[in-house]
C-alpha cells in the first residue's frame, strides 16, 4: 500500500477526538486527472510531522502524535464516474484537515505557520475556515469589552453606534484635527477614531499632544450633547513600539486605542488585549488585509481573518461594506458579521464595524441586513456632508432614528433639512443599487 494512501492519515471525523484538533477547511484546485488522495496526504504530512520524502525519524509515533488527519475530501462537482471527469481544466475540491494542535499550543504565529504555511505557495488553495474547539480556546481570553460591553460603556442600549474617521486622513495637526473632532462629536458621532493612515507619534501630530487635544474636543462635546464620545487614537507602530504607544495613549485621557491588526500581526493585537494595564476598547482595523484575503485562490478568507482578530481581543472590527466603493459581496459583509456575533464559549462578541462609502441613504440597508449591532463607520460621508460636519453626523442619526422608529427616511427628510442634504448629495444605496451593481436579477 502506498504510504500516502495509509488510513491512519485518513480517519472519519467521527474516529479522532475533536478536542485535540484545529480543523481546517480549504479549496484547492488542480489536474483535472489529480490523485485527489494524495495530493491531500501530501499536504497534511508537508504542514506537521513529515516533508515531501519519507524520513526515518518520522516514527510511527510520532506521526500519531503530530501529524494531520484529512477527515474530508470532497470534489466539486461530486464526481463519481471517469465518464464525468474533465480533460483539460482545473478541478476543485474542498479538503478539510484536523491539525493536532498540541504542535502550536496557543501561539498564533506558528499555527498560521501550520495551518497556511508553505503551502501558500501552491496555486489554488485558499484556506476557507477554521474550526476550534473549546480546549484550544481556553488558552485565550478575546475582546475585554465586546458588544455588551461597549453598549453599556457608552450607554447605547439599542440603536447601531455612529463612528466617524476624521478627514482628511493624515497630515494635520493636533489642533486641526481637534476641530473636524468637535464638530463631528458634537452633532451626535459616539465613536471617533484616527484614519489607519495616522498612527502612533510622526513628526506633524506627536500622539501625546493628539490624544489631548482630541480628548479636549471630546469633553467640550459631550457637555454639549450629552453624550459620551470615545476616541480610538492608532497606536499601530513597530512592535517593539506598540505596548509603550497604548500606555502613553491612555496616561494622556485615551479612552479607546486602535491598531492595523494585519499591520502589527494578531499577536500584536493580542499583547495589547490581554495586557491588565489596558483596560480600554481596542478598535481593529483591516487596511491590508485584502492583500491576504480578496483573491478568490490564494490565501484565506475574511471570515478566517474575523476569527482569529476575535480570538486574539479585538472589541471592533472593520468589516467592508457592499457598497460601490470596495465592491464587497454581501454574503461575504453578512458572513463576517455572523463570526463576529455568533456564539464562540466564552470569547465575546466582537463589534462588526461597517465602512466604505457609507453615507446616510445607506442606512435603511445595512440596518435591514445586520439589524442594530452594527458599527456605522463614515468619513467623507460625515466631513463631505454640504452643510458640514456636525449635519453629517446630525444625519446620521436622523436616518438611524428613522429607521428605528419604522419611517422611510425620503419621508423623514421632508422636515430633517440635514438628512434631505446628504440625501440629495449621495442619494439611497439599496437592493435594487446593489443587484445592478453586480447585474443580479431581482
Amino acid at each position: 500500500m502506498k504510504d500516502l494512501y495509509n488510513p491512519s492519515l485518513f480517519p472519519l471525523n467521527e474516529g479522532i477526538d475533536s478536542n485535540d484538533y484545529v480543523v481546517a477547511t480549504y479549496l484547492v484546485g488542480g489536474a483535472a486527472q489529480a490523485d485527489l488522495v494524495a495530493k491531500s496526504a501530501a499536504l497534511a504530512i508537508e504542514q506537521s510531522s513529515g516533508s515531501w520524502f519519507a524520513v526515518p525519524g518520522e516514527t510511527e509515533a510520532i506521526r500519531a502524535r503530530s501529524a494531520a488527519k484529512i477527515i474530508g475530501i470532497y470534489s466539486v462537482p461530486n464526481y463519481e464516474l471517469i465518464a464525468q471527469m474533465p480533460k483539460d481544466q482545473t478541478r476543485y475540491f474542498i479538503l478539510r484537515c484536523a491539525y493536532p494542535w498540541i504542535n502550536f499550543y496557543d501561539n498564533i504565529p506558528l499555527m498560521l505557520s501550520t495551518v497556511i504555511g508553505n503551502i501558500s505557495s501552491m496555486p489554488n488553495l485558499k484556506l476557507v475556515d477554521l474550526e476550534f474547539p473549546e480546549s484550544f480556546l481556553k488558552q485565550f481570553k478575546g475582546p475585554k469589552f465586546g458588544i455588551s460591553g461597549l453598549r453599556k460603556l457608552l450607554n447605547i442600549p439599542q440603536r447601531p453606534i455612529v463612528n466617524n474617521m476624521i478627514k482628511p486622513c493624515t497630515g494635520i495637526t493636533p489642533q486641526e484635527g481637534a476641530e473636524l473632532f468637535y464638530n463631528a462629536a458634537v452633532g451626535g458621532t459616539d465613536w471617533i477614531k484616527d484614519d489607519e493612515l495616522i498612527a502612533g507619534s510622526p513628526a506633524f501630530s506627536p500622539l501625546k499632544e493628539r490624544v489631548k487635544a482630541y480628548m479636549a474636543a471630546a469633553k467640550r462635546a459631550d457637555k454639549e450633547k450629552g453624550e459620551m464620545t470615545l476616541f480610538t487614537v492608532n497606536v499601530t507602530d513597530e512592535v517593539v513600539r506598540l505596548r509603550d504607544n497604548a500606555y502613553r495613549a491612555i496616561e494622556a485621557g485615551a479612552n479607546a486605542i486602535m491598531v492595523n491588526v494585519f499591520g502589527v500581526g494578531y499577536s500584536g493585537l493580542r499583547m495589547l488585549a490581554e495586557d491588565p494595564n489596558i483596560n480600554v476598547p481596542i478598535c481593529v482595523h483591516t487596511c491590508y488585509g485584502g492583500a491576504q484575503t480578496v483573491s478568490p485562490y490564494q490565501g484565506m478568507s475574511t471570515e478566517v481573518a474575523q476569527k482569529l482578530i476575535r480570538i486574539c481581543g479585538g472589541d471592533m472590527s472593520l468589516n467592508v461594506a457592499p457598497s460601490a466603493k470596495f465592491n464587497a459581496l454581501k454574503e461575504k459583509f453578512v458572513r463576517t458579521w455572523h463570526v463576529g456575533y455568533s456564539k464562540m464559549y466564552h470569547i465575546k462578541q466582537t463589534f462588526t464595524h461597517v465602512g466604505g462609502g457609507v453615507t446616510p441613504g445607506m442606512v435603511p440597508y445595512l440596518m435591514d441586513n445586520l439589524g442594530n449591532d452594527i458599527i456605522i463607520g463614515v468619513g467623507a460621508g460625515i466631513h463631505g456632508h454640504p452643510m458640514g460636519p456636525k449635519a453629517g453626523s446630525i444625519a446620521f442619526r436622523q436616518a438611524i432614528d428613522a429607521v428605528m422608529k419604522g419611517i422611510d427616511i425620503t419621508e423623514a427628510s421632508k422636515k430633517q433639512p440635514e438628512l434631505a442634504a446628504a440625501i440629495k448629495t449621495w442619494g439611497i444605496y439599496g437592493v435594487d443599487d446593489y443587484n445592478k451593481l453586480y447585474d443580479i436579477e431581482a
